[in-house]
């Protein structure tokens, strides 16, 4: 009798579930049939060229946007640079100085190829510089060098790694001088030192390159050549000593060396308008002096005042201990003008 008892309250519970559920499912029909008829009559109301501008834009939230594909091809960029100083004393002037004009021009010039996982990256900077001193007969330089960069890279994997290889070519345009004075007349002399392809090194060599995008990147090359081109002229003089001319022996116009080098690179904006480029070489040479290592540091900040209107700083130290004994140590401020294209 009890199990009868319970299986009626069962039933009936279960019947009261379903009637319930089904009063829910009329009113959720009743609520969308509503909701259904609201629409129909709000977009009968409603300018089509309004409902058309809306569906659009729900469409491009709703359609994932496609990843953007890698450039490739070739990709080109070049700025030149035209800096001026003047600075001018008159003869009442007791706080010193002597009045001069200077000018100095700056070429950055790349042309980058890259398809699929193989790039090509190259680079031509030129700098020159001349002084004009009140009371000289002659200009002084203020900055001159020539460089080209050549690196062919291959990605491995999907990783930021690549094999590499690079060749660098470094010299410079014009006749570098010494300057002394003569102790009978007091007169500045100039003893010509350096020309166009002396000293001119060029390196090349197979290595590992570690790159996250242009503005930063490592090339490790632990097998590396590098020549030294000079004028015979310079160690033929009496009393010349080996190695005295960038390491060249005397009465030779080369010099072979096998090592390894280092370069890295970064770039980022500091603030805005203002970026910062590092540049640093590295380079030891194993058949002689390997702990002797050769450094280049340069540190150019750039601002931008306008399209055409910039200013600079370049702060470059070298250490090689076979052009001299201490750090070269070259600075330039300049505001001028630049082009791009």
């Amino acid at each position: 009798m009890r199990k009868i008892v319970l299986l009626i309250f069962l039933f009936a519970f279960v019947f009261k579930i379903i009637g319930q559920e089904k009063k829910e499912v009329k009113q959720l029909d009743s609520i969308q049939v509503h909701l259904t008829r609201a629409l129909d009559s709000v977009l009968k109301n409603t300018p089509n060229d309004l409902n058309i501008i809306v569906l659009k834009d729900l469409l491009k939230k709703i359609t994932p946007k496609p990843p953007k594909k890698s450039e490739e091809g070739w990709k080109k960029i070049g700025k030149f640079s035209l800096f001026f100083n003047q600075s001018a004393f008159n003869f009442d002037w007791q706080g010193g100085g002597t009045s001069n004009i200077a000018g100095n021009t700056a070429l950055n010039y790349e042309f980058n190829y890259k398809r699929k996982s193989l790039t090509w990256d190259n680079k031509i900077l030129a700098d020159y510089g001349l002084t004009f001193l009140k009371g000289e007969n002659f200009a002084r330089k203020t900055n001159d060098r020539v460089e080209f960069n050549s690196r062919l890279g291959q990605r491995i994997g999907e990783s930021f790694w690549n094999y590499s290889l690079f060749v660098n070519f470094r010299s410079q345009f014009a006749k570098g001088y010494s300057f002394s004075k003569d102790p009978d007349t007091d007169e500045t002399i100039r003893t010509e030192e350096t020309h166009f392809f002396s000293p001119a090194f060029i390196q090349i060599g197979p290595g590992i390159l570690w790159k996250k995008n242009d503005n930063f990147n490592v090339n490790i090359a632990p097998v590396t050549s590098r020549m030294i081109f000079v004028d015979d002229r310079f160690t033929t003089v009496p009393d010349y000593v080996d190695g005295d001319y960038f390491g060249v022996d005397a009465g030779k116009s080369s010099r072979f060396e096998f090592g390894g080098s280092l370069a890295a690179y970064t770039k980022f904006k500091l603030i805005k308008n203002i970026t910062i480029e590092n540049i640093l070489n590295l380079y030891t040479n194993y058949i002689e002096d390997p702990y002797n290592v050769d450094i280049d540091y340069t540190l150019n900040l750039n601002l931008i005042v306008n399209k055409y209107i910039s200013g600079s700083f370049a702060f470059q130290a070298i250490y090689d201990d076979n052009a001299t004994s201490g750090f070269q140590i070259r600075e330039v401020i300049g505001l001028g003008l630049n082009y791009e294209f």
